[in-house]
């Protein structure tokens, strides 16, 4: 691990510790400590907030639970037993389903993703989408590097080839393992673990805009999180620091009015993920399947927190392994 890996952990850690002490706010975060409700989740930093959005407005806050990819080690989903470690992305949190599925503990009902299936040996887990989303670079608004640039470049910059642009030595970023966005942007660029480059830290807590601390970095970043941060509906906590969001391929990621441009190269839809068995519990079924379900009902609350709404959500037709 290099000197500026350890530097930018700390800004993260920082980060965190400021999550904790907003999760004071009764809209949304962890529920409180001592409050179980119903459907309990966890997984994505990028749908966190929204889901914990939605969490307080269905049912009047007792049927969904979703417990943020920051904060204590563990998080406590039961009355009785249910301390698990706190899954940290998406994959983290699908791992951490299919554990609770596979051990039958009753812990978990639902990972947050923002990312599709990986592996498709089996369909034991469906991916239920709910809202859309982008992804798109960023970089420190006080940099002198293009806020423009096109996916060829991006490719150029994460293989290590381009070094600098406008005379600064670039210092290309990527969210930490078993993050979603990781792997949908390199997805989209082409690119897999083991094809980026040397010179990218692949060390950096998502949507964390403060971890860009010098004028060469550059980093993915959710769109929908950095206009959630900048509304800070709720209590989500503004990580943006300078970073800025840059366009691609002409494409700005943002309409004029500051929403979310669907039509950014980068876009996808982000999920609710349930074991494919409980597809037919009362319950599940209610809360996340189908275009009527109560998830899919809360258009306003997915847009408050940056999302764009979409035509199939509640679709049950994505299966997979994980």
């Amino acid at each position: 691990m290099n000197v500026k890996s350890r530097a930018r952990i700390g800004a993260v850690v920082g980060t965190a510790a400021l999550a904790l002490g907003a999760m004071a706010a009764p809209a949304t975060a962890d529920p409180a400590a001592g409050s179980y409700r119903v459907l309990a989740g966890v997984g994505s930093d990028t749908t966190q907030d929204v889901v914990n959005g939605l969490g307080t407005a269905v049912d009047n806050g007792t049927l969904i639970a979703s417990y943020n990819a920051l904060g204590t080690p563990t998080v406590k989903t039961r009355a009785t037993g249910c301390q698990i470690a706190r899954p940290n992305g998406s994959s983290a949190g699908i791992d951490a389903l299919r554990n609770a599925v596979d051990n039958n503990t009753g812990c978990l009902d639902f990972a947050r993703s923002s990312r599709g299936v990986a592996n498709t040996s089996s369909t034991d887990l469906t991916w239920i989408p709910f809202g859309k989303d982008a992804v798109t670079f960023a970089v420190r608004s006080d940099s002198a590097l293009p806020k423009a640039l096109t996916k060829a470049q991006l490719v150029s910059i994460y293989t290590c080839q381009t070094t600098s642009l406008n005379g600064v030595a670039l210092t290309p970023l990527l969210p930490q393992s078993g993050s979603g966005t990781r792997s949908f942007f390199l997805g989209q660029l082409g690119l897999t673990e083991s094809t980026f480059g040397s010179c990218v830290d692949d060390t950096v807590q998502e949507h964390n805009g403060e971890a860009l601390d010098s004028a060469g970095d550059i980093a993915p970043y959710s769109v929908a999180q950095y206009i959630a941060q900048s509304n800070e509906p709720g209590d989500v906590v503004d990580r943006r620091g300078a970073a800025v969001l840059g366009s691609v391929n002409g494409v700005a990621p943002r309409n004029a009015d500051g929403t979310l441009n669907t039509a950014f190269p980068f876009n996808r839809d982000v999920y609710n993920v349930v074991p494919t068995a409980k597809l037919t519990d009362p319950t599940i079924a209610a809360a996340f399947v189908g275009a009527t379900s109560k998830v899919c009902k809360q258009n306003a609350v997915i847009a408050t927190y940056g999302f764009g709404t979409i035509a199939n959500c509640g679709s049950t037709d994505l299966r997979g392994e994980s």
